[in-house]
C-alpha cells in the first residue's frame, strides 16, 4: 500500500523558507535527520550535530531514496546537481518552522512531558494509552532537545487525533522555546531532581527551568507530582498560564492517589482513586515510580475526556524500552538468571527508584541481588558525595554485591559494605570481565549509569554470552 504523504513539495518550500535548487520534489512520506535511519520518500534535514555535519550526508541520502534534502546557502553550489534540494539560510530554523507549521495545521489533543526522571516511560504510557483512542504520534526514544522536538512536531501527521511530546533540558531557558513550538493542551512534570547540577546553582533553578513547561499553556492544565518537594514551587508557575492544576502520586491531596501497589515478576498491580473514580489496574512492568507516573498519564485521559477503565487497561501492554528497566532472562548454562537494563541514564532519585526496584525482586535458588553501577554525569561540584550516599539504599535494597566503573563511582564502592563489594574498575570496558565471570543461575543483575558511562556495553556481552531466553 502506497504511504500517505506527510508533505506536498510546495507546502515544504512555504513552510521551510526555501528556494528550490534542481526539480521540485512532489512530496515527502517522512522527515529523517540520520541517513541510517532513512526511508525512502524522506525529506533529509542536514542538521549540524555536535559530532557531525549533516551536509556530509547529503547525497548519500539522496542516492537512499530520499525525497529531497534541506541545506543551508554555503553548501548549495558544492551540493548543487546532487538531487532535489531545498535551500534555507539556517537549517535548524528551518526544521523549527516546518514543526511549528505541522503544529498549526494540526486539530490532535496535545500533551507534554518533562521531568528530572520518568519523563519518557511517562510518555510511552501516555502514548499507548492514547493509542487505544485514536491515531497518536509520539516522540520516539529521548527525541527531547532543540531538534528532536521541531523533528517530531514535523513528523506529525495532519490527521493525529492526539499528540505527546517528551521535552528536556540542560540549562535554563531551553524548555521555553521547546514547548513554544509544542503548544500543549496539557503539561506535566513528573518530578523535579539533582540533574543537570553543573548547569544550575541548586535544584530550585532546576525546578524553575522544568516549570518552563507551563509558558506553553493558553488556560489548559498542569499535572503536577504532588509528593515532590517542588510541588508548591511549581504550582505557583502553572497558576500564571493554566486554567487548572491537578496533582498525582500517594498524597491524600492528590486528585490522583496510588492506593495501593503490588509488585509481580513481570508488571504490577494497582489501585488508585482518580477523582471521584477507583480504579485497579495492571502495569506491564514493575517499579512503584512506574505506578505513581501512571497517575499522571490517566490523568491526561481524564482531560481528554477519555474512557477512564479503557485507559488504564491498556496499560497492562506498556514495557519500558531498552537501557530504562528492560528485563530479560537469560541462561547461564546451569540456570537462567535475571537481567535488569537501566543502561541509558542516572542520577541519585532514579538510582534510588532502581534500588528499590532491585530490592523487590527475589533471586532465584541461590541467586543474588547484583548492582552493577557506572558514573552519574551533570552532577557538578557535590557529584562525589551523592555518589556516596547511595550506600545506604544499597544496603537497604539488600545487594549482594556491588560492581563499580568509573572515578565517581569508586566513592560509593568504598563507601558500600566491605562485604557488598565484588570489584570496581576505571571504566565499563575494564568492569566487564569481572561482572560477566561473576554470574552464576538464579542471580538478578541490575545494570544502570548515565548514558555517558557507557554501562550498556557490559548489557551488550552479557547477552552476547548468555543469550535472550526470554523478554518480561
Amino acid at each position: 500500500m502506497k504511504q500517505e504523504p506527510l508533505w506536498s513539495g510546495l507546502a515544504l518550500v512555504g513552510a521551510l523558507q526555501a528556494r528550490v535548487s534542481g526539480s521540485l520534489a512532489r512530496e515527502a512520506t517522512g522527515v529523517s535527520i540520520d541517513t541510517r535511519t532513512l526511508n525512502p520518500g524522506d525529506l533529509f534535514v542536514a542538521i549540524k550535530g555536535d559530532a557531525r555535519d549533516g551536509h556530509e550526508f547529503v547525497r548519500a541520502a539522496l542516492e537512499k531514496g530520499a525525497a529531497a534534502a534541506v541545506i543551508d546557502e554555503a553548501h548549495a553550489t558544492d551540493l548543487a546537481g546532487s538531487g532535489p534540494l531545498f535551500v534555507v539560510k539556517d537549517v535548524q530554523r528551518s526544521l523549527e518552522l516546518l514543526g511549528m507549521r505541522a503544529r498549526d495545521r494540526s486539530s490532535a489533543l496535545v500533551a507534554a512531558i518533562t521531568g528530572s526522571v520518568g519523563k519518557t516511560s511517562t510518555k510511552d504510557m501516555t502514548r499507548l494509552m492514547l493509542s487505544h483512542f485514536g491515531a497518536t504520534h509520539a516522540s520516539v526514544a529521548s527525541y527531547n532537545n532543540q531538534w528532536g522536538v521541531p523533528l517530531t512536531l514535523a513528523r506529525m501527521p495532519a490527521g493525529s487525533r492526539y499528540g505527546v511530546f517528551e521535552l528536556g533540558m540542560n540549562h535554563a531557558g531551553e524548555i521555553a522555546g521547546l514547548v513554544a513550538q509544542v503548544r500543549p493542551h496539557v503539561a506535566v512534570v513528573t518530578k523535579v531532581a539533582a540533574v543537570h547540577l553543573e548547569h544550575f546553582e541548586s535544584v530550585d533553578g532546576i525546578a524553575d527551568a522544568k516549570a518552563e513547561i507551563f509558558s506553553g499553556l493558553e488556560g489548559g492544565v498542569a499535572i503536577i507530582n504532588r509528593d515532590d518537594e517542588y510541588y508548591e514551587r511549581l504550582a505557583a508557575a502553572a497558576a500564571q498560564t493554566a486554567g487548572h492544576v491537578f496533582g498525582f502520586g500517594e498524597s491524600e491531596d492528590a486528585q490522583a492517589r496510588l492506593l495501593s501497589y503490588r509488585q509481580l515478576d513481570d508488571g504490577c498491580e494497582v489501585e488508585a482513586q482518580v477523582l471521584d473514580r477507583r480504579l485497579s489496574y495492571r502495569i506491564g512492568a514493575p517499579g512503584k515510580h512506574i505506578a505513581l507516573n501512571s497517575l499522571a498519564a490517566l490523568l491526561v485521559a481524564v482531560v481528554f475526556d477519555l474512557n477512564l477503565e479503557k485507559a488504564a487497561a491498556a496499560l497492562a501492554d506498556f514495557a519500558p524500552p531498552s537501557g530504562r528497566g528492560q528485563r530479560e532472562t537469560l541462561s547461564s548454562g546451569n540456570g537462567d538468571f535475571t537481567l535488569i537494563d537501566e543502561s541509558y541514564n542516572a542520577n541519585p532519585t532514579s538510582m534510588r527508584a532502581a534500588f528499590e526496584l532491585l530490592g523487590a525482586t527475589a533471586p532465584g535458588a541461590g541467586g543474588r541481588r547484583i548492582a552493577v553501577l557506572g558514573d552519574m554525569l551533570e552532577l557538578g561540584p557535590q557529584a562525589g558525595e551523592l555518589h556516596a550516599e547511595l550506600a545506604a539504599d544499597l544496603s537497604r535494597a539488600n545487594v549482594d554485591y556491588l560492581f563499580t566503573a568509573g572515578p565517581l563511582m569508586q566513592r560509593l564502592y568504598y563507601a558500600a559494605p566491605e562485604a557488598m563489594r565484588a570489584a570496581h574498575r576505571a571504566t565499563a570496558m575494564e568492569l566487564e570481565e569481572a561482572v560477566l565471570s561473576e554470574i552464576r543461575a538464579g542471580d538478578v543483575v541490575m545494570i544502570k549509569g548515565s548514558n555517558g558511562s557507557k554501562m550498556s556495553r557490559i548489557v551488550a556481552a552479557l547477552k552476547t554470552k548468555f543469550g535472550a531466553e526470554q523478554a518480561s
